[in-house]
């Protein structure tokens, strides 16, 4: 009775209208799907944009802020208020950029944050300013040059970037940017989150995935959590919403991982709580504020600034270290039979293999005699090493024990094959011996240091190195790579752990 009471409900509610689906896979105008799939350079653009317009603004603020004193006192002249902006104006904004970047403010669309944000960034840039110029000791009559502009630079900034949002959504709408999701979680939540993505202009629900007994949204059913990675490319699948804020941490993880590998988005949708404590601050076309779990890998702007970092530091150390590399290459040569560098065969990014580039250390035959030497082996884990291993030369001990073997992998950095920084190179016999959770460390380029040769080298347990594999994924920057580089040389020169 109960049943037909609610279909009896359902058939006097007015039909919603009905909207039909655009076919995602539809051809559309060359350079408009060429901007849908060029998610670096829109990247790149939408910083370049964002960032002239805020120093455009902020110009433009302590120009209008002193034309306006100017006139106030019936002296006005815009030649030399724009010159007096000049003479300022350099400080400010690069303030500007850095507080801006700091509150992620040049970040994606969907997480970009807004009004209260810019707010609170250029009070700081204010701050920061009047201070600098107490300490430099500028003259100034009265502190109007830091509240005025601080006024126009809200009114500037926040009308710049409003229509950068209507041209940069329009754009994006023209070129039918529309991204299909599959919903994660339990009954209740999916149903909240699914009703909050209806006016969201860029993400379409599509289907579920639910823990508990099936929700009644209009969305398709998926079916258990165990078969969705399945699913990605029959329904050209782009991301998914994690819409559960009780949702099993292990289960989560081990979604997380598998959608990452296919290269599927996941984001997480707050609790209710957190919906309604979010709508104090707007966020430009967004019904429903979500967190992105990014993957660990460099893609992107970090990846160009790591690259140009690597391409530009390995340059320079090669170019300083010409002739130490001779003197080493002579060494090698006069004092064992066999080439002077030794070409190791190693997995790098997405497990593919690479020919690593060493001093040789050992004799000719050492390869051949791998299989004997297994039961000696003295470190845990994946790793083979020997303290005292019989194929290793004079020399080639001496190259070991600072590290020199390794310097020919500059080539390797120059070639795109690694990074300076980063998760060590496994042998092959090493990465055979490898658990799958380890493998998350092929998701970027090997490195020639690392976290592992500053924190004590070969002594740690492998577990614990591939941890500090993890840590250093999670906590990249461009200041990690020139730390980790500068606490690599004395860690070098100790050879504590280098075997």
């Amino acid at each position: 009775m109960g049943k037909s009471f609610v279909n009896e409900l359902r058939e006097v509610r007015a039909p919603e209208p009905v909207v039909m689906p655009r076919d995602v896979r539809a051809r559309r105008p060359g350079v408009l799907r060429w901007i849908i799939h060029a998610e670096t350079l829109r990247r790149i653009v939408r910083v370049a944009v964002l960032g002239t317009l805020d120093i455009a603004a902020v110009f433009m603020a302590i120009w209008t802020a002193l034309e306006l004193k100017a006139v106030i006192r019936g002296y006005s002249d815009l030649a030399l208020s724009f010159d007096q902006a000049k003479d300022v104006a350099p400080l400010a904004t690069l303030i500007t950029l850095l507080l801006f970047a700091r509150s992620g403010l040049y970040g994606d669309r969907a997480a970009r944050p807004g009004f209260a944000s810019i707010v609170g960034s250029l009070f700081q840039v204010a701050v920061v300013a009047f201070i600098y110029a107490l300490a430099e000791d500028y003259q100034f009559s009265s502190g109007y040059i830091f509240y005025g502009t601080l006024v126009f630079a809200l009114l500037y900034v926040c009308l710049f970037r409003w229509i950068f949002e209507l041209a940069s959504g329009l754009v994006l709408r023209l070129a039918g940017y529309r991204r299909r999701a599959v919903l994660v979680g339990s009954g209740s939540h999916i149903e909240a989150v699914a009703h909050a993505l209806k006016g969201n202009q860029h993400i379409d629900a599509i289907g579920f995935v639910s823990l508990t007994p099936r929700p009644e949204n209009g969305l398709k059913d998926f079916g258990p959590l165990e078969t969705l990675d399945r699913r990605f490319d029959e329904h050209n699948i782009d991301e998914v919403l994690i819409a559960d804020p009780e949702f099993p941490q292990e289960e989560a993880v081990d979604l997380v991982d598998r959608c990452h590998r296919q290269g599927i988005r996941v984001r997480v949708a707050p609790s209710t709580m957190e919906i309604l404590m979010d709508r104090v601050e707007f966020v430009p076309g967004q019904t429903l504020p979500l967190f992105e779990l990014k993957p660990p890998v460099f893609e992107g702007i970090d990846f160009a600034l790591k690259r140009t970092f690597d391409l530009v530091m390995a340059s320079l150390i090669l170019l300083f270290l010409a002739p130490f590399f001779g003197l080493l290459a002579l060494l090698v040569k006069t004092t064992s039979r066999g080439p002077v560098f030794y070409r190791s065969i190693r997995p790098g990014l997405g497990e593919m293999p690479f020919a690593c580039f060493k001093f040789r250390t050992m004799y000719e035959d050492a390869d051949a005699r791998q299989a004997e030497l297994e039961e000696r082996n003295e470190a845990g884990g994946a790793i083979f090493k020997i303290r005292n291993d019989p194929r290793v030369t004079p020399v080639g001990r001496f190259l070991r024990r600072f590290s020199l073997d390794e310097l020919p992998q500059l080539f390797n950095v120059l070639r795109g094959d690694m990074s300076l920084v980063g998760p060590r190179p496994l042998p092959e016999r090493d990465y055979e011996h490898l658990e799958d959770w380890h493998r998350k460390r092929y998701l970027v380029l090997p490195g020639m240091t690392g976290l592992w040769q500053v924190s004590g080298r070969s002594e740690l347990d492998f577990d614990e190195l591939v941890r500090l594999d993890f840590l250093y994924l999670e906590r990249w920057s461009v200041f990690l790579d020139l730390a980790i580089l500068l606490r690599t040389v004395p860690a070098v020169f100790r050879a504590h752990g280098a075997w």
